[in-house]
C-alpha cells in the first residue's frame, strides 16, 4: 500500500458558532443594521487586507505569487442564481483559519459590544460599531440566505468549503482544488429575497466606487455571466496621491474603512515627510469616540507599510494617549528584509514616530486656534485621553498645556485654556488652584472652594481620573505652580475678598479650645484639627497634609494597593459657623462633653461625605445621630 492511500481523506465537519457569534448573527439578521449596503464595503475591505498580508508574506517567500497574476479583487453578479461573489487571489485561508476567523470573535470587549448592540438604542449606534471587533465578514448574512466561502491557502495543496446559513452552525468540507481559485478566497453570498436590489448592476457599481474606491488594491466589476470585467478602482494608495487630487468624500470613505466607523472624521491630515528620512501619512480624528477608546490595552489602529507593502495593521507608531488616531504611514526607508518586530526597533522607525506624533499634536493645537468650535468637539470626546500624554510625555507637556480645555468654578462647561487662567489671576494669587474628584458636579460644590469663590479665585475642577496623576507631577505653567485646594494650608488671605463676602475670623479662644477638644476626641483618625480660612458656609472638611498625595490620588492608589497605609487627615473647621460657636460655648460652661464628642465624630463623617467618601461606621454613626437628635428634640 502506497503513502498516499495510506493518508486519510479530510472530512467534512459541522460546528457551532461560537456564542457570541450566534448572538451577532441574530442582531444583524434581525435588522439592527439600517444601512444594509455596508457589507460590499466589509467584504472588499477584508479581500483587500488578504492581498496586503500575501504580498508581504512573498517578500521571504516569492515563490507564493509566482507565475500568479497581480493582486486584484472582482466583484460578480448573477441574476438567474441570485448571487454576489467577491473574489480575491491574497493570501487565502487553511482549514484552522476558516474556523478560527469565521466560526469566533477573539477580540476582547465583544461581549460589552453585543450587549451594547441589544440595548434599546442600538439602530441608532450600530453603524459607528461595526467593523471594530472584527465582524465585517458576517455583515453577509444581512444580505444573504447562504453564505459559501471557497479558499486555498497560497502555497498549499488544499482547498476547503465553508458554508453557513447563519442559524447557528457551519460546515468546513474540503474543495477539488480544480473547483478552487488557485490561490485567495471566493465569498459566495446567496441573497435573499429582500435584498435582490443588490443585483442591479448600476446599484452596485455605485456601492463599489462610493465605499472602496480608496483601497489598495485593484477591483473589477463583472455585471453578468461572461461579461467583461469592469475596472472600477485602479488600486493606487489614497495616501499616495497629491491631495489636490483626493476628494474630502473619498478621504471620508477611507476613513470609514480604516477605522470600523460611520461618522466623518473631525479632523484629516495628510503630508509626506521630506529630509532624513521619507514617508507619507494619512491620519484622522474621529468625530465621535470609538468603543473600545477605553480598553485597557490602549492599542491604536495604525497601519505601517513600506514601499506600498503592508507591514502590520497595528504598529506603534502613536503613544497610547493618542491611540484615538486613525492612521497610515508607508515609509520609503524601512528594510523590507526583517521581521515586523525589528523593523519597530530600528532608529528610523523611531524618527517616524517622533515626527508623526509631533506633527499631530502641532496640528491639534491649529485645529484649537483656528477652528475652536471644531476642537471643542475633539476635546469632548478625546481631551480625557489627551490628557494622558501630560502624565506619559513631559517632553510634549508644553505643547499639550497650550491645548487643553478645563472646567473651572468660573466656566464648569470647561473650554478654559491655562492661558485664560493665567490672565485672569487675582492680585496676590501666586499659584494655579484646583481640585480633583471623580464626578464634576460633586467637585463644584465641594466646601473646600468656599474661601476661594470669596475671594474671586477660579479653581480648575478635574474629574478625570489621569487628572490626579499628571497634576502632581507637573511643576507648573508660565511660571505658576500648580496646588491643590484639599492640600496643606490655603495660604489665600492676603488676596482681597470680592464685593460683599465675607470670610472667617480668627478663632476665639473658647473656639481655640474646642478645635483641642475635637483633636483629643478624634486622634485616631485625624493628624490635626486647625481653623480653616478656605470655609464660609460649611463647617467642617478635610484636608491633605502638605507633603505627599492629595485626597483623590490618595484614594486611588490605595483603591489599587499602590498605598501600604493611608496618612490621616486634617479637618479644618470654620470658627466663625453657628454650629462651631455653640459647641465652644457648651465645652466652655462645661456641659454635655459626651453630646460634643458626638458632634465631633458626626462632623468629621460629614466631610468624608462631602467629599464623595462613605461613612466608615455606620452603626456608630447612627448612633450618634439618634443621641444628638433625641438631645435637641427632648
Amino acid at each position: 500500500m502506497t503513502a498516499d492511500a495510506m493518508t486519510p481523506t479530510p472530512e467534512a465537519t459541522t460546528q457551532s458558532f461560537e456564542a457570541d457569534v450566534s448572538r451577532l448573527l441574530h442582531l444583524m439578521v434581525h435588522s439592527v443594521y439600517s444601512d444594509r449596503e455596508i457589507f460590499v464595503r466589509e467584504l472588499v475591505s477584508n479581500a483587500a487586507d488578504a492581498c496586503e498580508k500575501l504580498r508581504y508574506e512573498a517578500i521571504a517567500k516569492p515563490e507564493l505569487v509566482a507565475g500568479g497574476a497581480p493582486f486584484a479583487i472582482t466583484v460578480a453578479l448573477d441574476k438567474d442564481a441570485k448571487t454576489l461573489t467577491i473574489s480575491d487571489n491574497g493570501i487565502g485561508m487553511t482549514r484552522e483559519d476558516l474556523t478560527a476567523g469565521l466560526g469566533t470573535i477573539a477580540r476582547s470587549g465583544t461581549k460589552a459590544f453585543l450587549d451594547k448592540l441589544a440595548a434599546e438604542d442600538a439602530k441608532s449606534e450600530a453603524q459607528a460599531l461595526i467593523g471594530q471587533f472584527g465582524i465585517g465578514f458576517y455583515s453577509a448574512f444581512m444580505v444573504a440566505d447562504d453564505v459559501v466561502v471557497d479558499t486555498r491557502r497560497a502555497g498549499s495543496e488544499e482547498a476547503w468549503r465553508w458554508s453557513s446559513d447563519g442559524k447557528g452552525s457551519f460546515t468546513i468540507a474540503p474543495l477539488p482544488l480544480d473547483e478552487a481559485p488557485a490561490r485567495g478566497t471566493r465569498v459566495v453570498l446567496h441573497l435573499n429575497a429582500e435584498s435582490e436590489e443588490f443585483l442591479d448592476s448600476w446599484r452596485t457599481e455605485r456601492i463599489i466606487r462610493e465605499h472602496s474606491g480608496a483601497v489598495a488594491v485593484p477591483i473589477d466589476f463583472v455585471e453578468k455571466p461572461g461579461a467583461e470585467p469592469k475596472r472600477l478602482a485602479d488600486g493606487a494608495a489614497i495616501w499616495a496621491k497629491p491631495k489636490a487630487e483626493v476628494t474630502p468624500e473619498q478621504y471620508t470613505e477611507f476613513y470609514r474603512g480604516l477605522a470600523g466607523q460611520f461618522d466623518e472624521p473631525a479632523l484629516t491630515l495628510h503630508w509626506r515627510a521630506e529630509g532624513r528620512h521619507e514617508y507619507t501619512v494619512l491620519a484622522f480624528i474621529p468625530g465621535s469616540r470609538p468603543f473600545d477608546l477605553f480598553d485597557p490595552s490602549r492599542k491604536g489602529r495604525n497601519k505601517l507599510y513600506v514601499r506600498r507593502v503592508l507591514i502590520t495593521e497595528d504598529a506603534d507608531i502613536l503613544p497610547g494617549w493618542l491611540r484615538f488616531v486613525r492612521l497610515v504611514v508607508d515609509s520609503a526607508d524601512l528594510p523590507l528584509n526583517v521581521s515586523r518586530e525589528l523593523i519597530q526597533k530600528s532608529d528610523v522607525f523611531a524618527a517616524i514616530r517622533k515626527g508623526v506624533t509631533n506633527r499631530i499634536v502641532q496640528e491639534l493645537g491649529k485645529l484649537a486656534e483656528n477652528e475652536p468650535e471644531k476642537f471643542a468637539k475633539v476635546w469632548e470626546h478625546f481631551g480625557a485621553v489627551i490628557k494622558e500624554g501630560l502624565y506619559e510625555d513631559p517632553e510634549r507637556r508644553d505643547g499639550l498645556f497650550k491645548i487643553a480645555r478645563f472646567a473651572t468654578t468660573t466656566h464648569p462647561d470647561g473650554g478654559r485654556t491655562l492661558a485664560d487662567y493665567v490672565a485672569s489671576l487675582r492680585e496676590n494669587q501666586t499659584a494655579i488652584y484646583y481640585l480633583t474628584g471623580d464626578e464634576g458636579k460633586r467637585l463644584a460644590a465641594s466646601p473646600q472652594l468656599e474661601g476661594f469663590r470669596a475671594r474671586g479665585v477660579e479653581v480648575l475642577l478635574l474629574s478625570d481620573p489621569v487628572d490626579s496623576f499628571w497634576v502632581s507631577t507637573a511643576a507648573g505653567f508660565d511660571g505658576k505652580p500648580f496646588k491643590s485646594v484639599s492640600q496643606g494650608a490655603a495660604d489665600i488671605k492676603s488676596i482681597a475678598l470680592v464685593e460683599g463676602a465675607k470670610a472667617p475670623a480668627e478663632a476665639s479662644a473658647e473656639v481655640a479650645t474646642l478645635l483641642a477638644f475635637i483633636k483629643q476626641t478624634l486622634e485616631n483618625e485625624v493628624e490635626e484639627v486647625r481653623a480653616s480660612d478656605r470655609l464660609t458656609d460649611s463647617v467642617a472638611c478635610l484636608i491633605a497634609p502638605e507633603f505627599g498625595p492629595d485626597r483623590q490620588l490618595e484614594k486611588m492608589l490605595a483603591a489599587h494597593g499602590k498605598l501600604p497605609e493611608r496618612a490621616k487627615p486634617i479637618l479644618e473647621v470654620n470658627p466663625t459657623h453657628p454650629l462651631t460657636v455653640s459647641l465652644a460655648a457648651r465645652l466652655h460652661d462645661g456641659q454635655e462633653k459626651p453630646l460634643i464628642e458626638d458632634a465631633a465624630h458626626l462632623m468629621l463623617d460629614e466631610a468624608r461625605v462631602l467629599e464623595g467618601g462613605l461613612v466608615e461606621d455606620p452603626p456608630a454613626f447612627a448612633a450618634r445621630l439618634r443621641r444628638v437628635l433625641e438631645k435637641a428634640l427632648g
